[in-house]
């Protein structure tokens, strides 16, 4: 058998048994590639050359479409244009593009070329754009024209490429039609040839680098492929920003690995309503978005959009069931999470035609036996998420680059530490708590910031909230919510009050929000909330009574309002 019939073999048994979830995890075995190379041995051959591929719709109304057959022909093209100016195997290209063309006729090329791609997310800063120049060892750069000059001369690689309008010193991509369609790799790619290289978003430290090969993403994500439940011909539409590994997972391998068509929405600024116009207009079968898109689109009256939606979908954090419920009123489906990590492909999931329970990720995907550890290290019901690494899961990172040591200790004593905490039902559904890091005690009880998170943003006057424990002489910590209000609230004493009471009436006493302080949210650039920075401020000032401005606490109101005391 050849490496691509293993790959269509493991592919099309997964897609057979979409909704038979005990049938897909019983019969799945990855398939073990030593020689591939997803863009020359996949995507050139087997989808159909006439099928649409990619569309990229845009907030006025314009819409680009490129084929299976028009992607391979001009990602060959330019594959050429790079090897002419110096790129070849090995070679690491940092790409930062919006959702664009360009963006997946570079992918594709750089990955025939064999060159180890850097996304990059064009809100990075000249300061980040260094750091991954420089601890990325990039030698080409593919930017949008208006980032050209964020990269200063002393650090900017060799190569510059500028997608768009001419910038003096950089190579205008355009260029790149002049070349050839024909293409012929250098030589055979190996499995394990080193693909992406991210930097992770750093909520609890500087980024760390995750490399993937020729396998752990193209062949790992088949898991998040059957996650998603996307099928040949499906309009699969997924909002996250190029740069970050979600990207990569829902806007590229998982919609081509199916021969579906990808739609990318491209915005200056996210607005809920072009967006449920874009999801009619397109017809879109397979939708993904993150929670806090799901919590905009909530405010809007879906029912009024006569969606086609077969599979909904969120990642990124847990999506509180409130949501999950407007959603499905409206529009007669289930939004289904999963989850994973920029290390991994997906790892556990709610998958389709299978009860979904409110508030579980999921159970395990197939091929990854993924287990809950607990402090000593054995198997339990609540613990760390962490995956089995006996049977070797094609799905996991090759390692952190440049830091063995930092690898060696999440890869410990045999399992993949995720990091992330978790409790596991009887019958394996498991539902997220938080990351390790971010779980506290206060009086002795553990607390999840997300579980009263997600309380929190039911309110409506709440747009977000991030919990983290505030030093208490009584109590040692009590929890305390930082929230940024909905448009049109402001931080006044009555919402405080309003707010702690609706936390009140929907979890135990012992779980209650004792403080609130409206305030911004400290994030990384990818948007992920940095607990640890409110975490770190909170300790900082003790046990000290005075307030920060706009902080309110429980005893502040009398008992009809927020109990003092207990």
């Amino acid at each position: 058998m050849s490496e691509l019939d293993a790959y269509l073999q493991a592919r099309d048994g997964l897609l057979a048994k979409r909704a038979d979830y005990v049938a897909a995890a019983d019969g799945f075995r990855w398939p073990r590639l030593e020689r591939f190379n997803w863009a020359l041995d996949f995507f050139d051959v087997v989808p159909p050359r006439d099928r649409v591929a990619l569309i990229v719709a845009s907030e006025a109304g314009a819409t680009q479409r490129r084929t299976y057959g028009e992607l391979s022909a001009r990602s060959d093209q330019v594959a050429a244009f790079l090897r002419s100016l110096g790129v070849g195997r090995g070679d690491a290209v940092l790409v930062s593009l919006g959702n664009t063309v360009a963006l997946w006729e570079t992918m594709l090329a750089a990955m025939k070329l064999g060159a180890v791609v850097i996304p990059a997310s064009t809100l990075l800063a000249a300061s980040d754009l260094a750091d991954r120049v420089t601890r990325g060892g990039v030698r080409a750069a593919v930017v949008a024209a208006e980032l050209a000059e964020r990269f200063a001369p002393e650090w900017a690689p060799p190569v510059r490429v500028a997608v768009g309008e001419p910038v003096d010193g950089w190579v205008s991509f355009a260029a790149s039609a002049e070349h050839a369609e024909g293409f012929e790799p250098d030589g055979p790619t190996s499995g394990d040839d080193p693909l992406l290289l991210y930097f992770t978003s750093g909520t609890t430290a500087t980024p760390k680098l995750v490399l993937h090969t020729h396998t752990s993403y193209p062949v790992g994500h088949l898991t998040t492929l059957y996650a998603l439940g996307l099928q040949p011909g499906d309009v699969h539409l997924n909002i996250s920003s190029p740069g970050w590994a979600k990207h990569a997972w829902s806007s590229f391998f998982v919609p081509w690995t199916a021969e579906a068509t990808l739609l990318a929405f491209d915005y200056a600024r996210f607005e809920p309503a072009p967006l449920l116009d874009v999801l009619v207009d397109q017809q879109v079968t397979t939708f993904c978005a993150p929670p806090t898109v799901w919590r905009m689109l909530v405010q809007q009256d879906l029912a009024s959009h006569p969606v086609r939606i077969r599979e909904a979908l969120s990642a990124g954090e847990p999506l509180n069931p409130e949501v999950i419920e407007q959603v499905e009123r409206a529009w007669g489906v289930t939004i289904r999470d999963f989850f994973g990590q920029t290390e991994t492909t997906a790892l556990v999931g709610n998958t389709p035609g299978q009860p979904v329970k409110a508030g579980s990720m999921g159970r395990p995907l197939p091929g990854y036996d993924v287990v809950i550890l607990d402090a000593d290290g054995n198997p339990a019901d609540e613990g760390e998420v962490c995956v089995a690494l006996a049977e070797a899961p094609v799905g996991i990172m090759a390692g952190y680059r440049d830091d063995p040591a930092k690898t060696a200790e999440v890869t410990r004593d045999g399992y993949f530490h995720t990091g992330d905490a978790a409790t596991r039902d009887a019958e394996g559904y498991i539902t997220y708590v938080g990351r390790m890091d971010d779980v506290f005690k206060a009086s002795d009880y553990r607390l999840s910031p997300f579980e009263l998170e997600s309380v929190l943003v039911e309110h409506p006057a709440v747009a977000e909230a991030a919990v983290v424990p505030s030093p208490d002489r009584r109590r040692n910590a009590v929890p305390k919510a930082f929230v940024v209000l909905a448009d049109g609230r402001r931080p006044e004493m009555k919402v405080a009050e309003s707010i702690l009471a609706h936390c009140r009436a929907r979890l135990a006493p012992y779980k209650r929000i004792r403080r609130i302080e409206f305030a911004e949210l400290p994030k990384t650039i990818s948007g992920k909330i940095r607990r640890v920075e409110l975490r770190a401020r909170e300790m900082a000032r003790g046990e000290d009574p005075a307030r920060a401005e706009n902080e309110f606490w429980e005893q502040d109101f009398t008992p009809s309002g927020a109990p003092s005391g207990s």
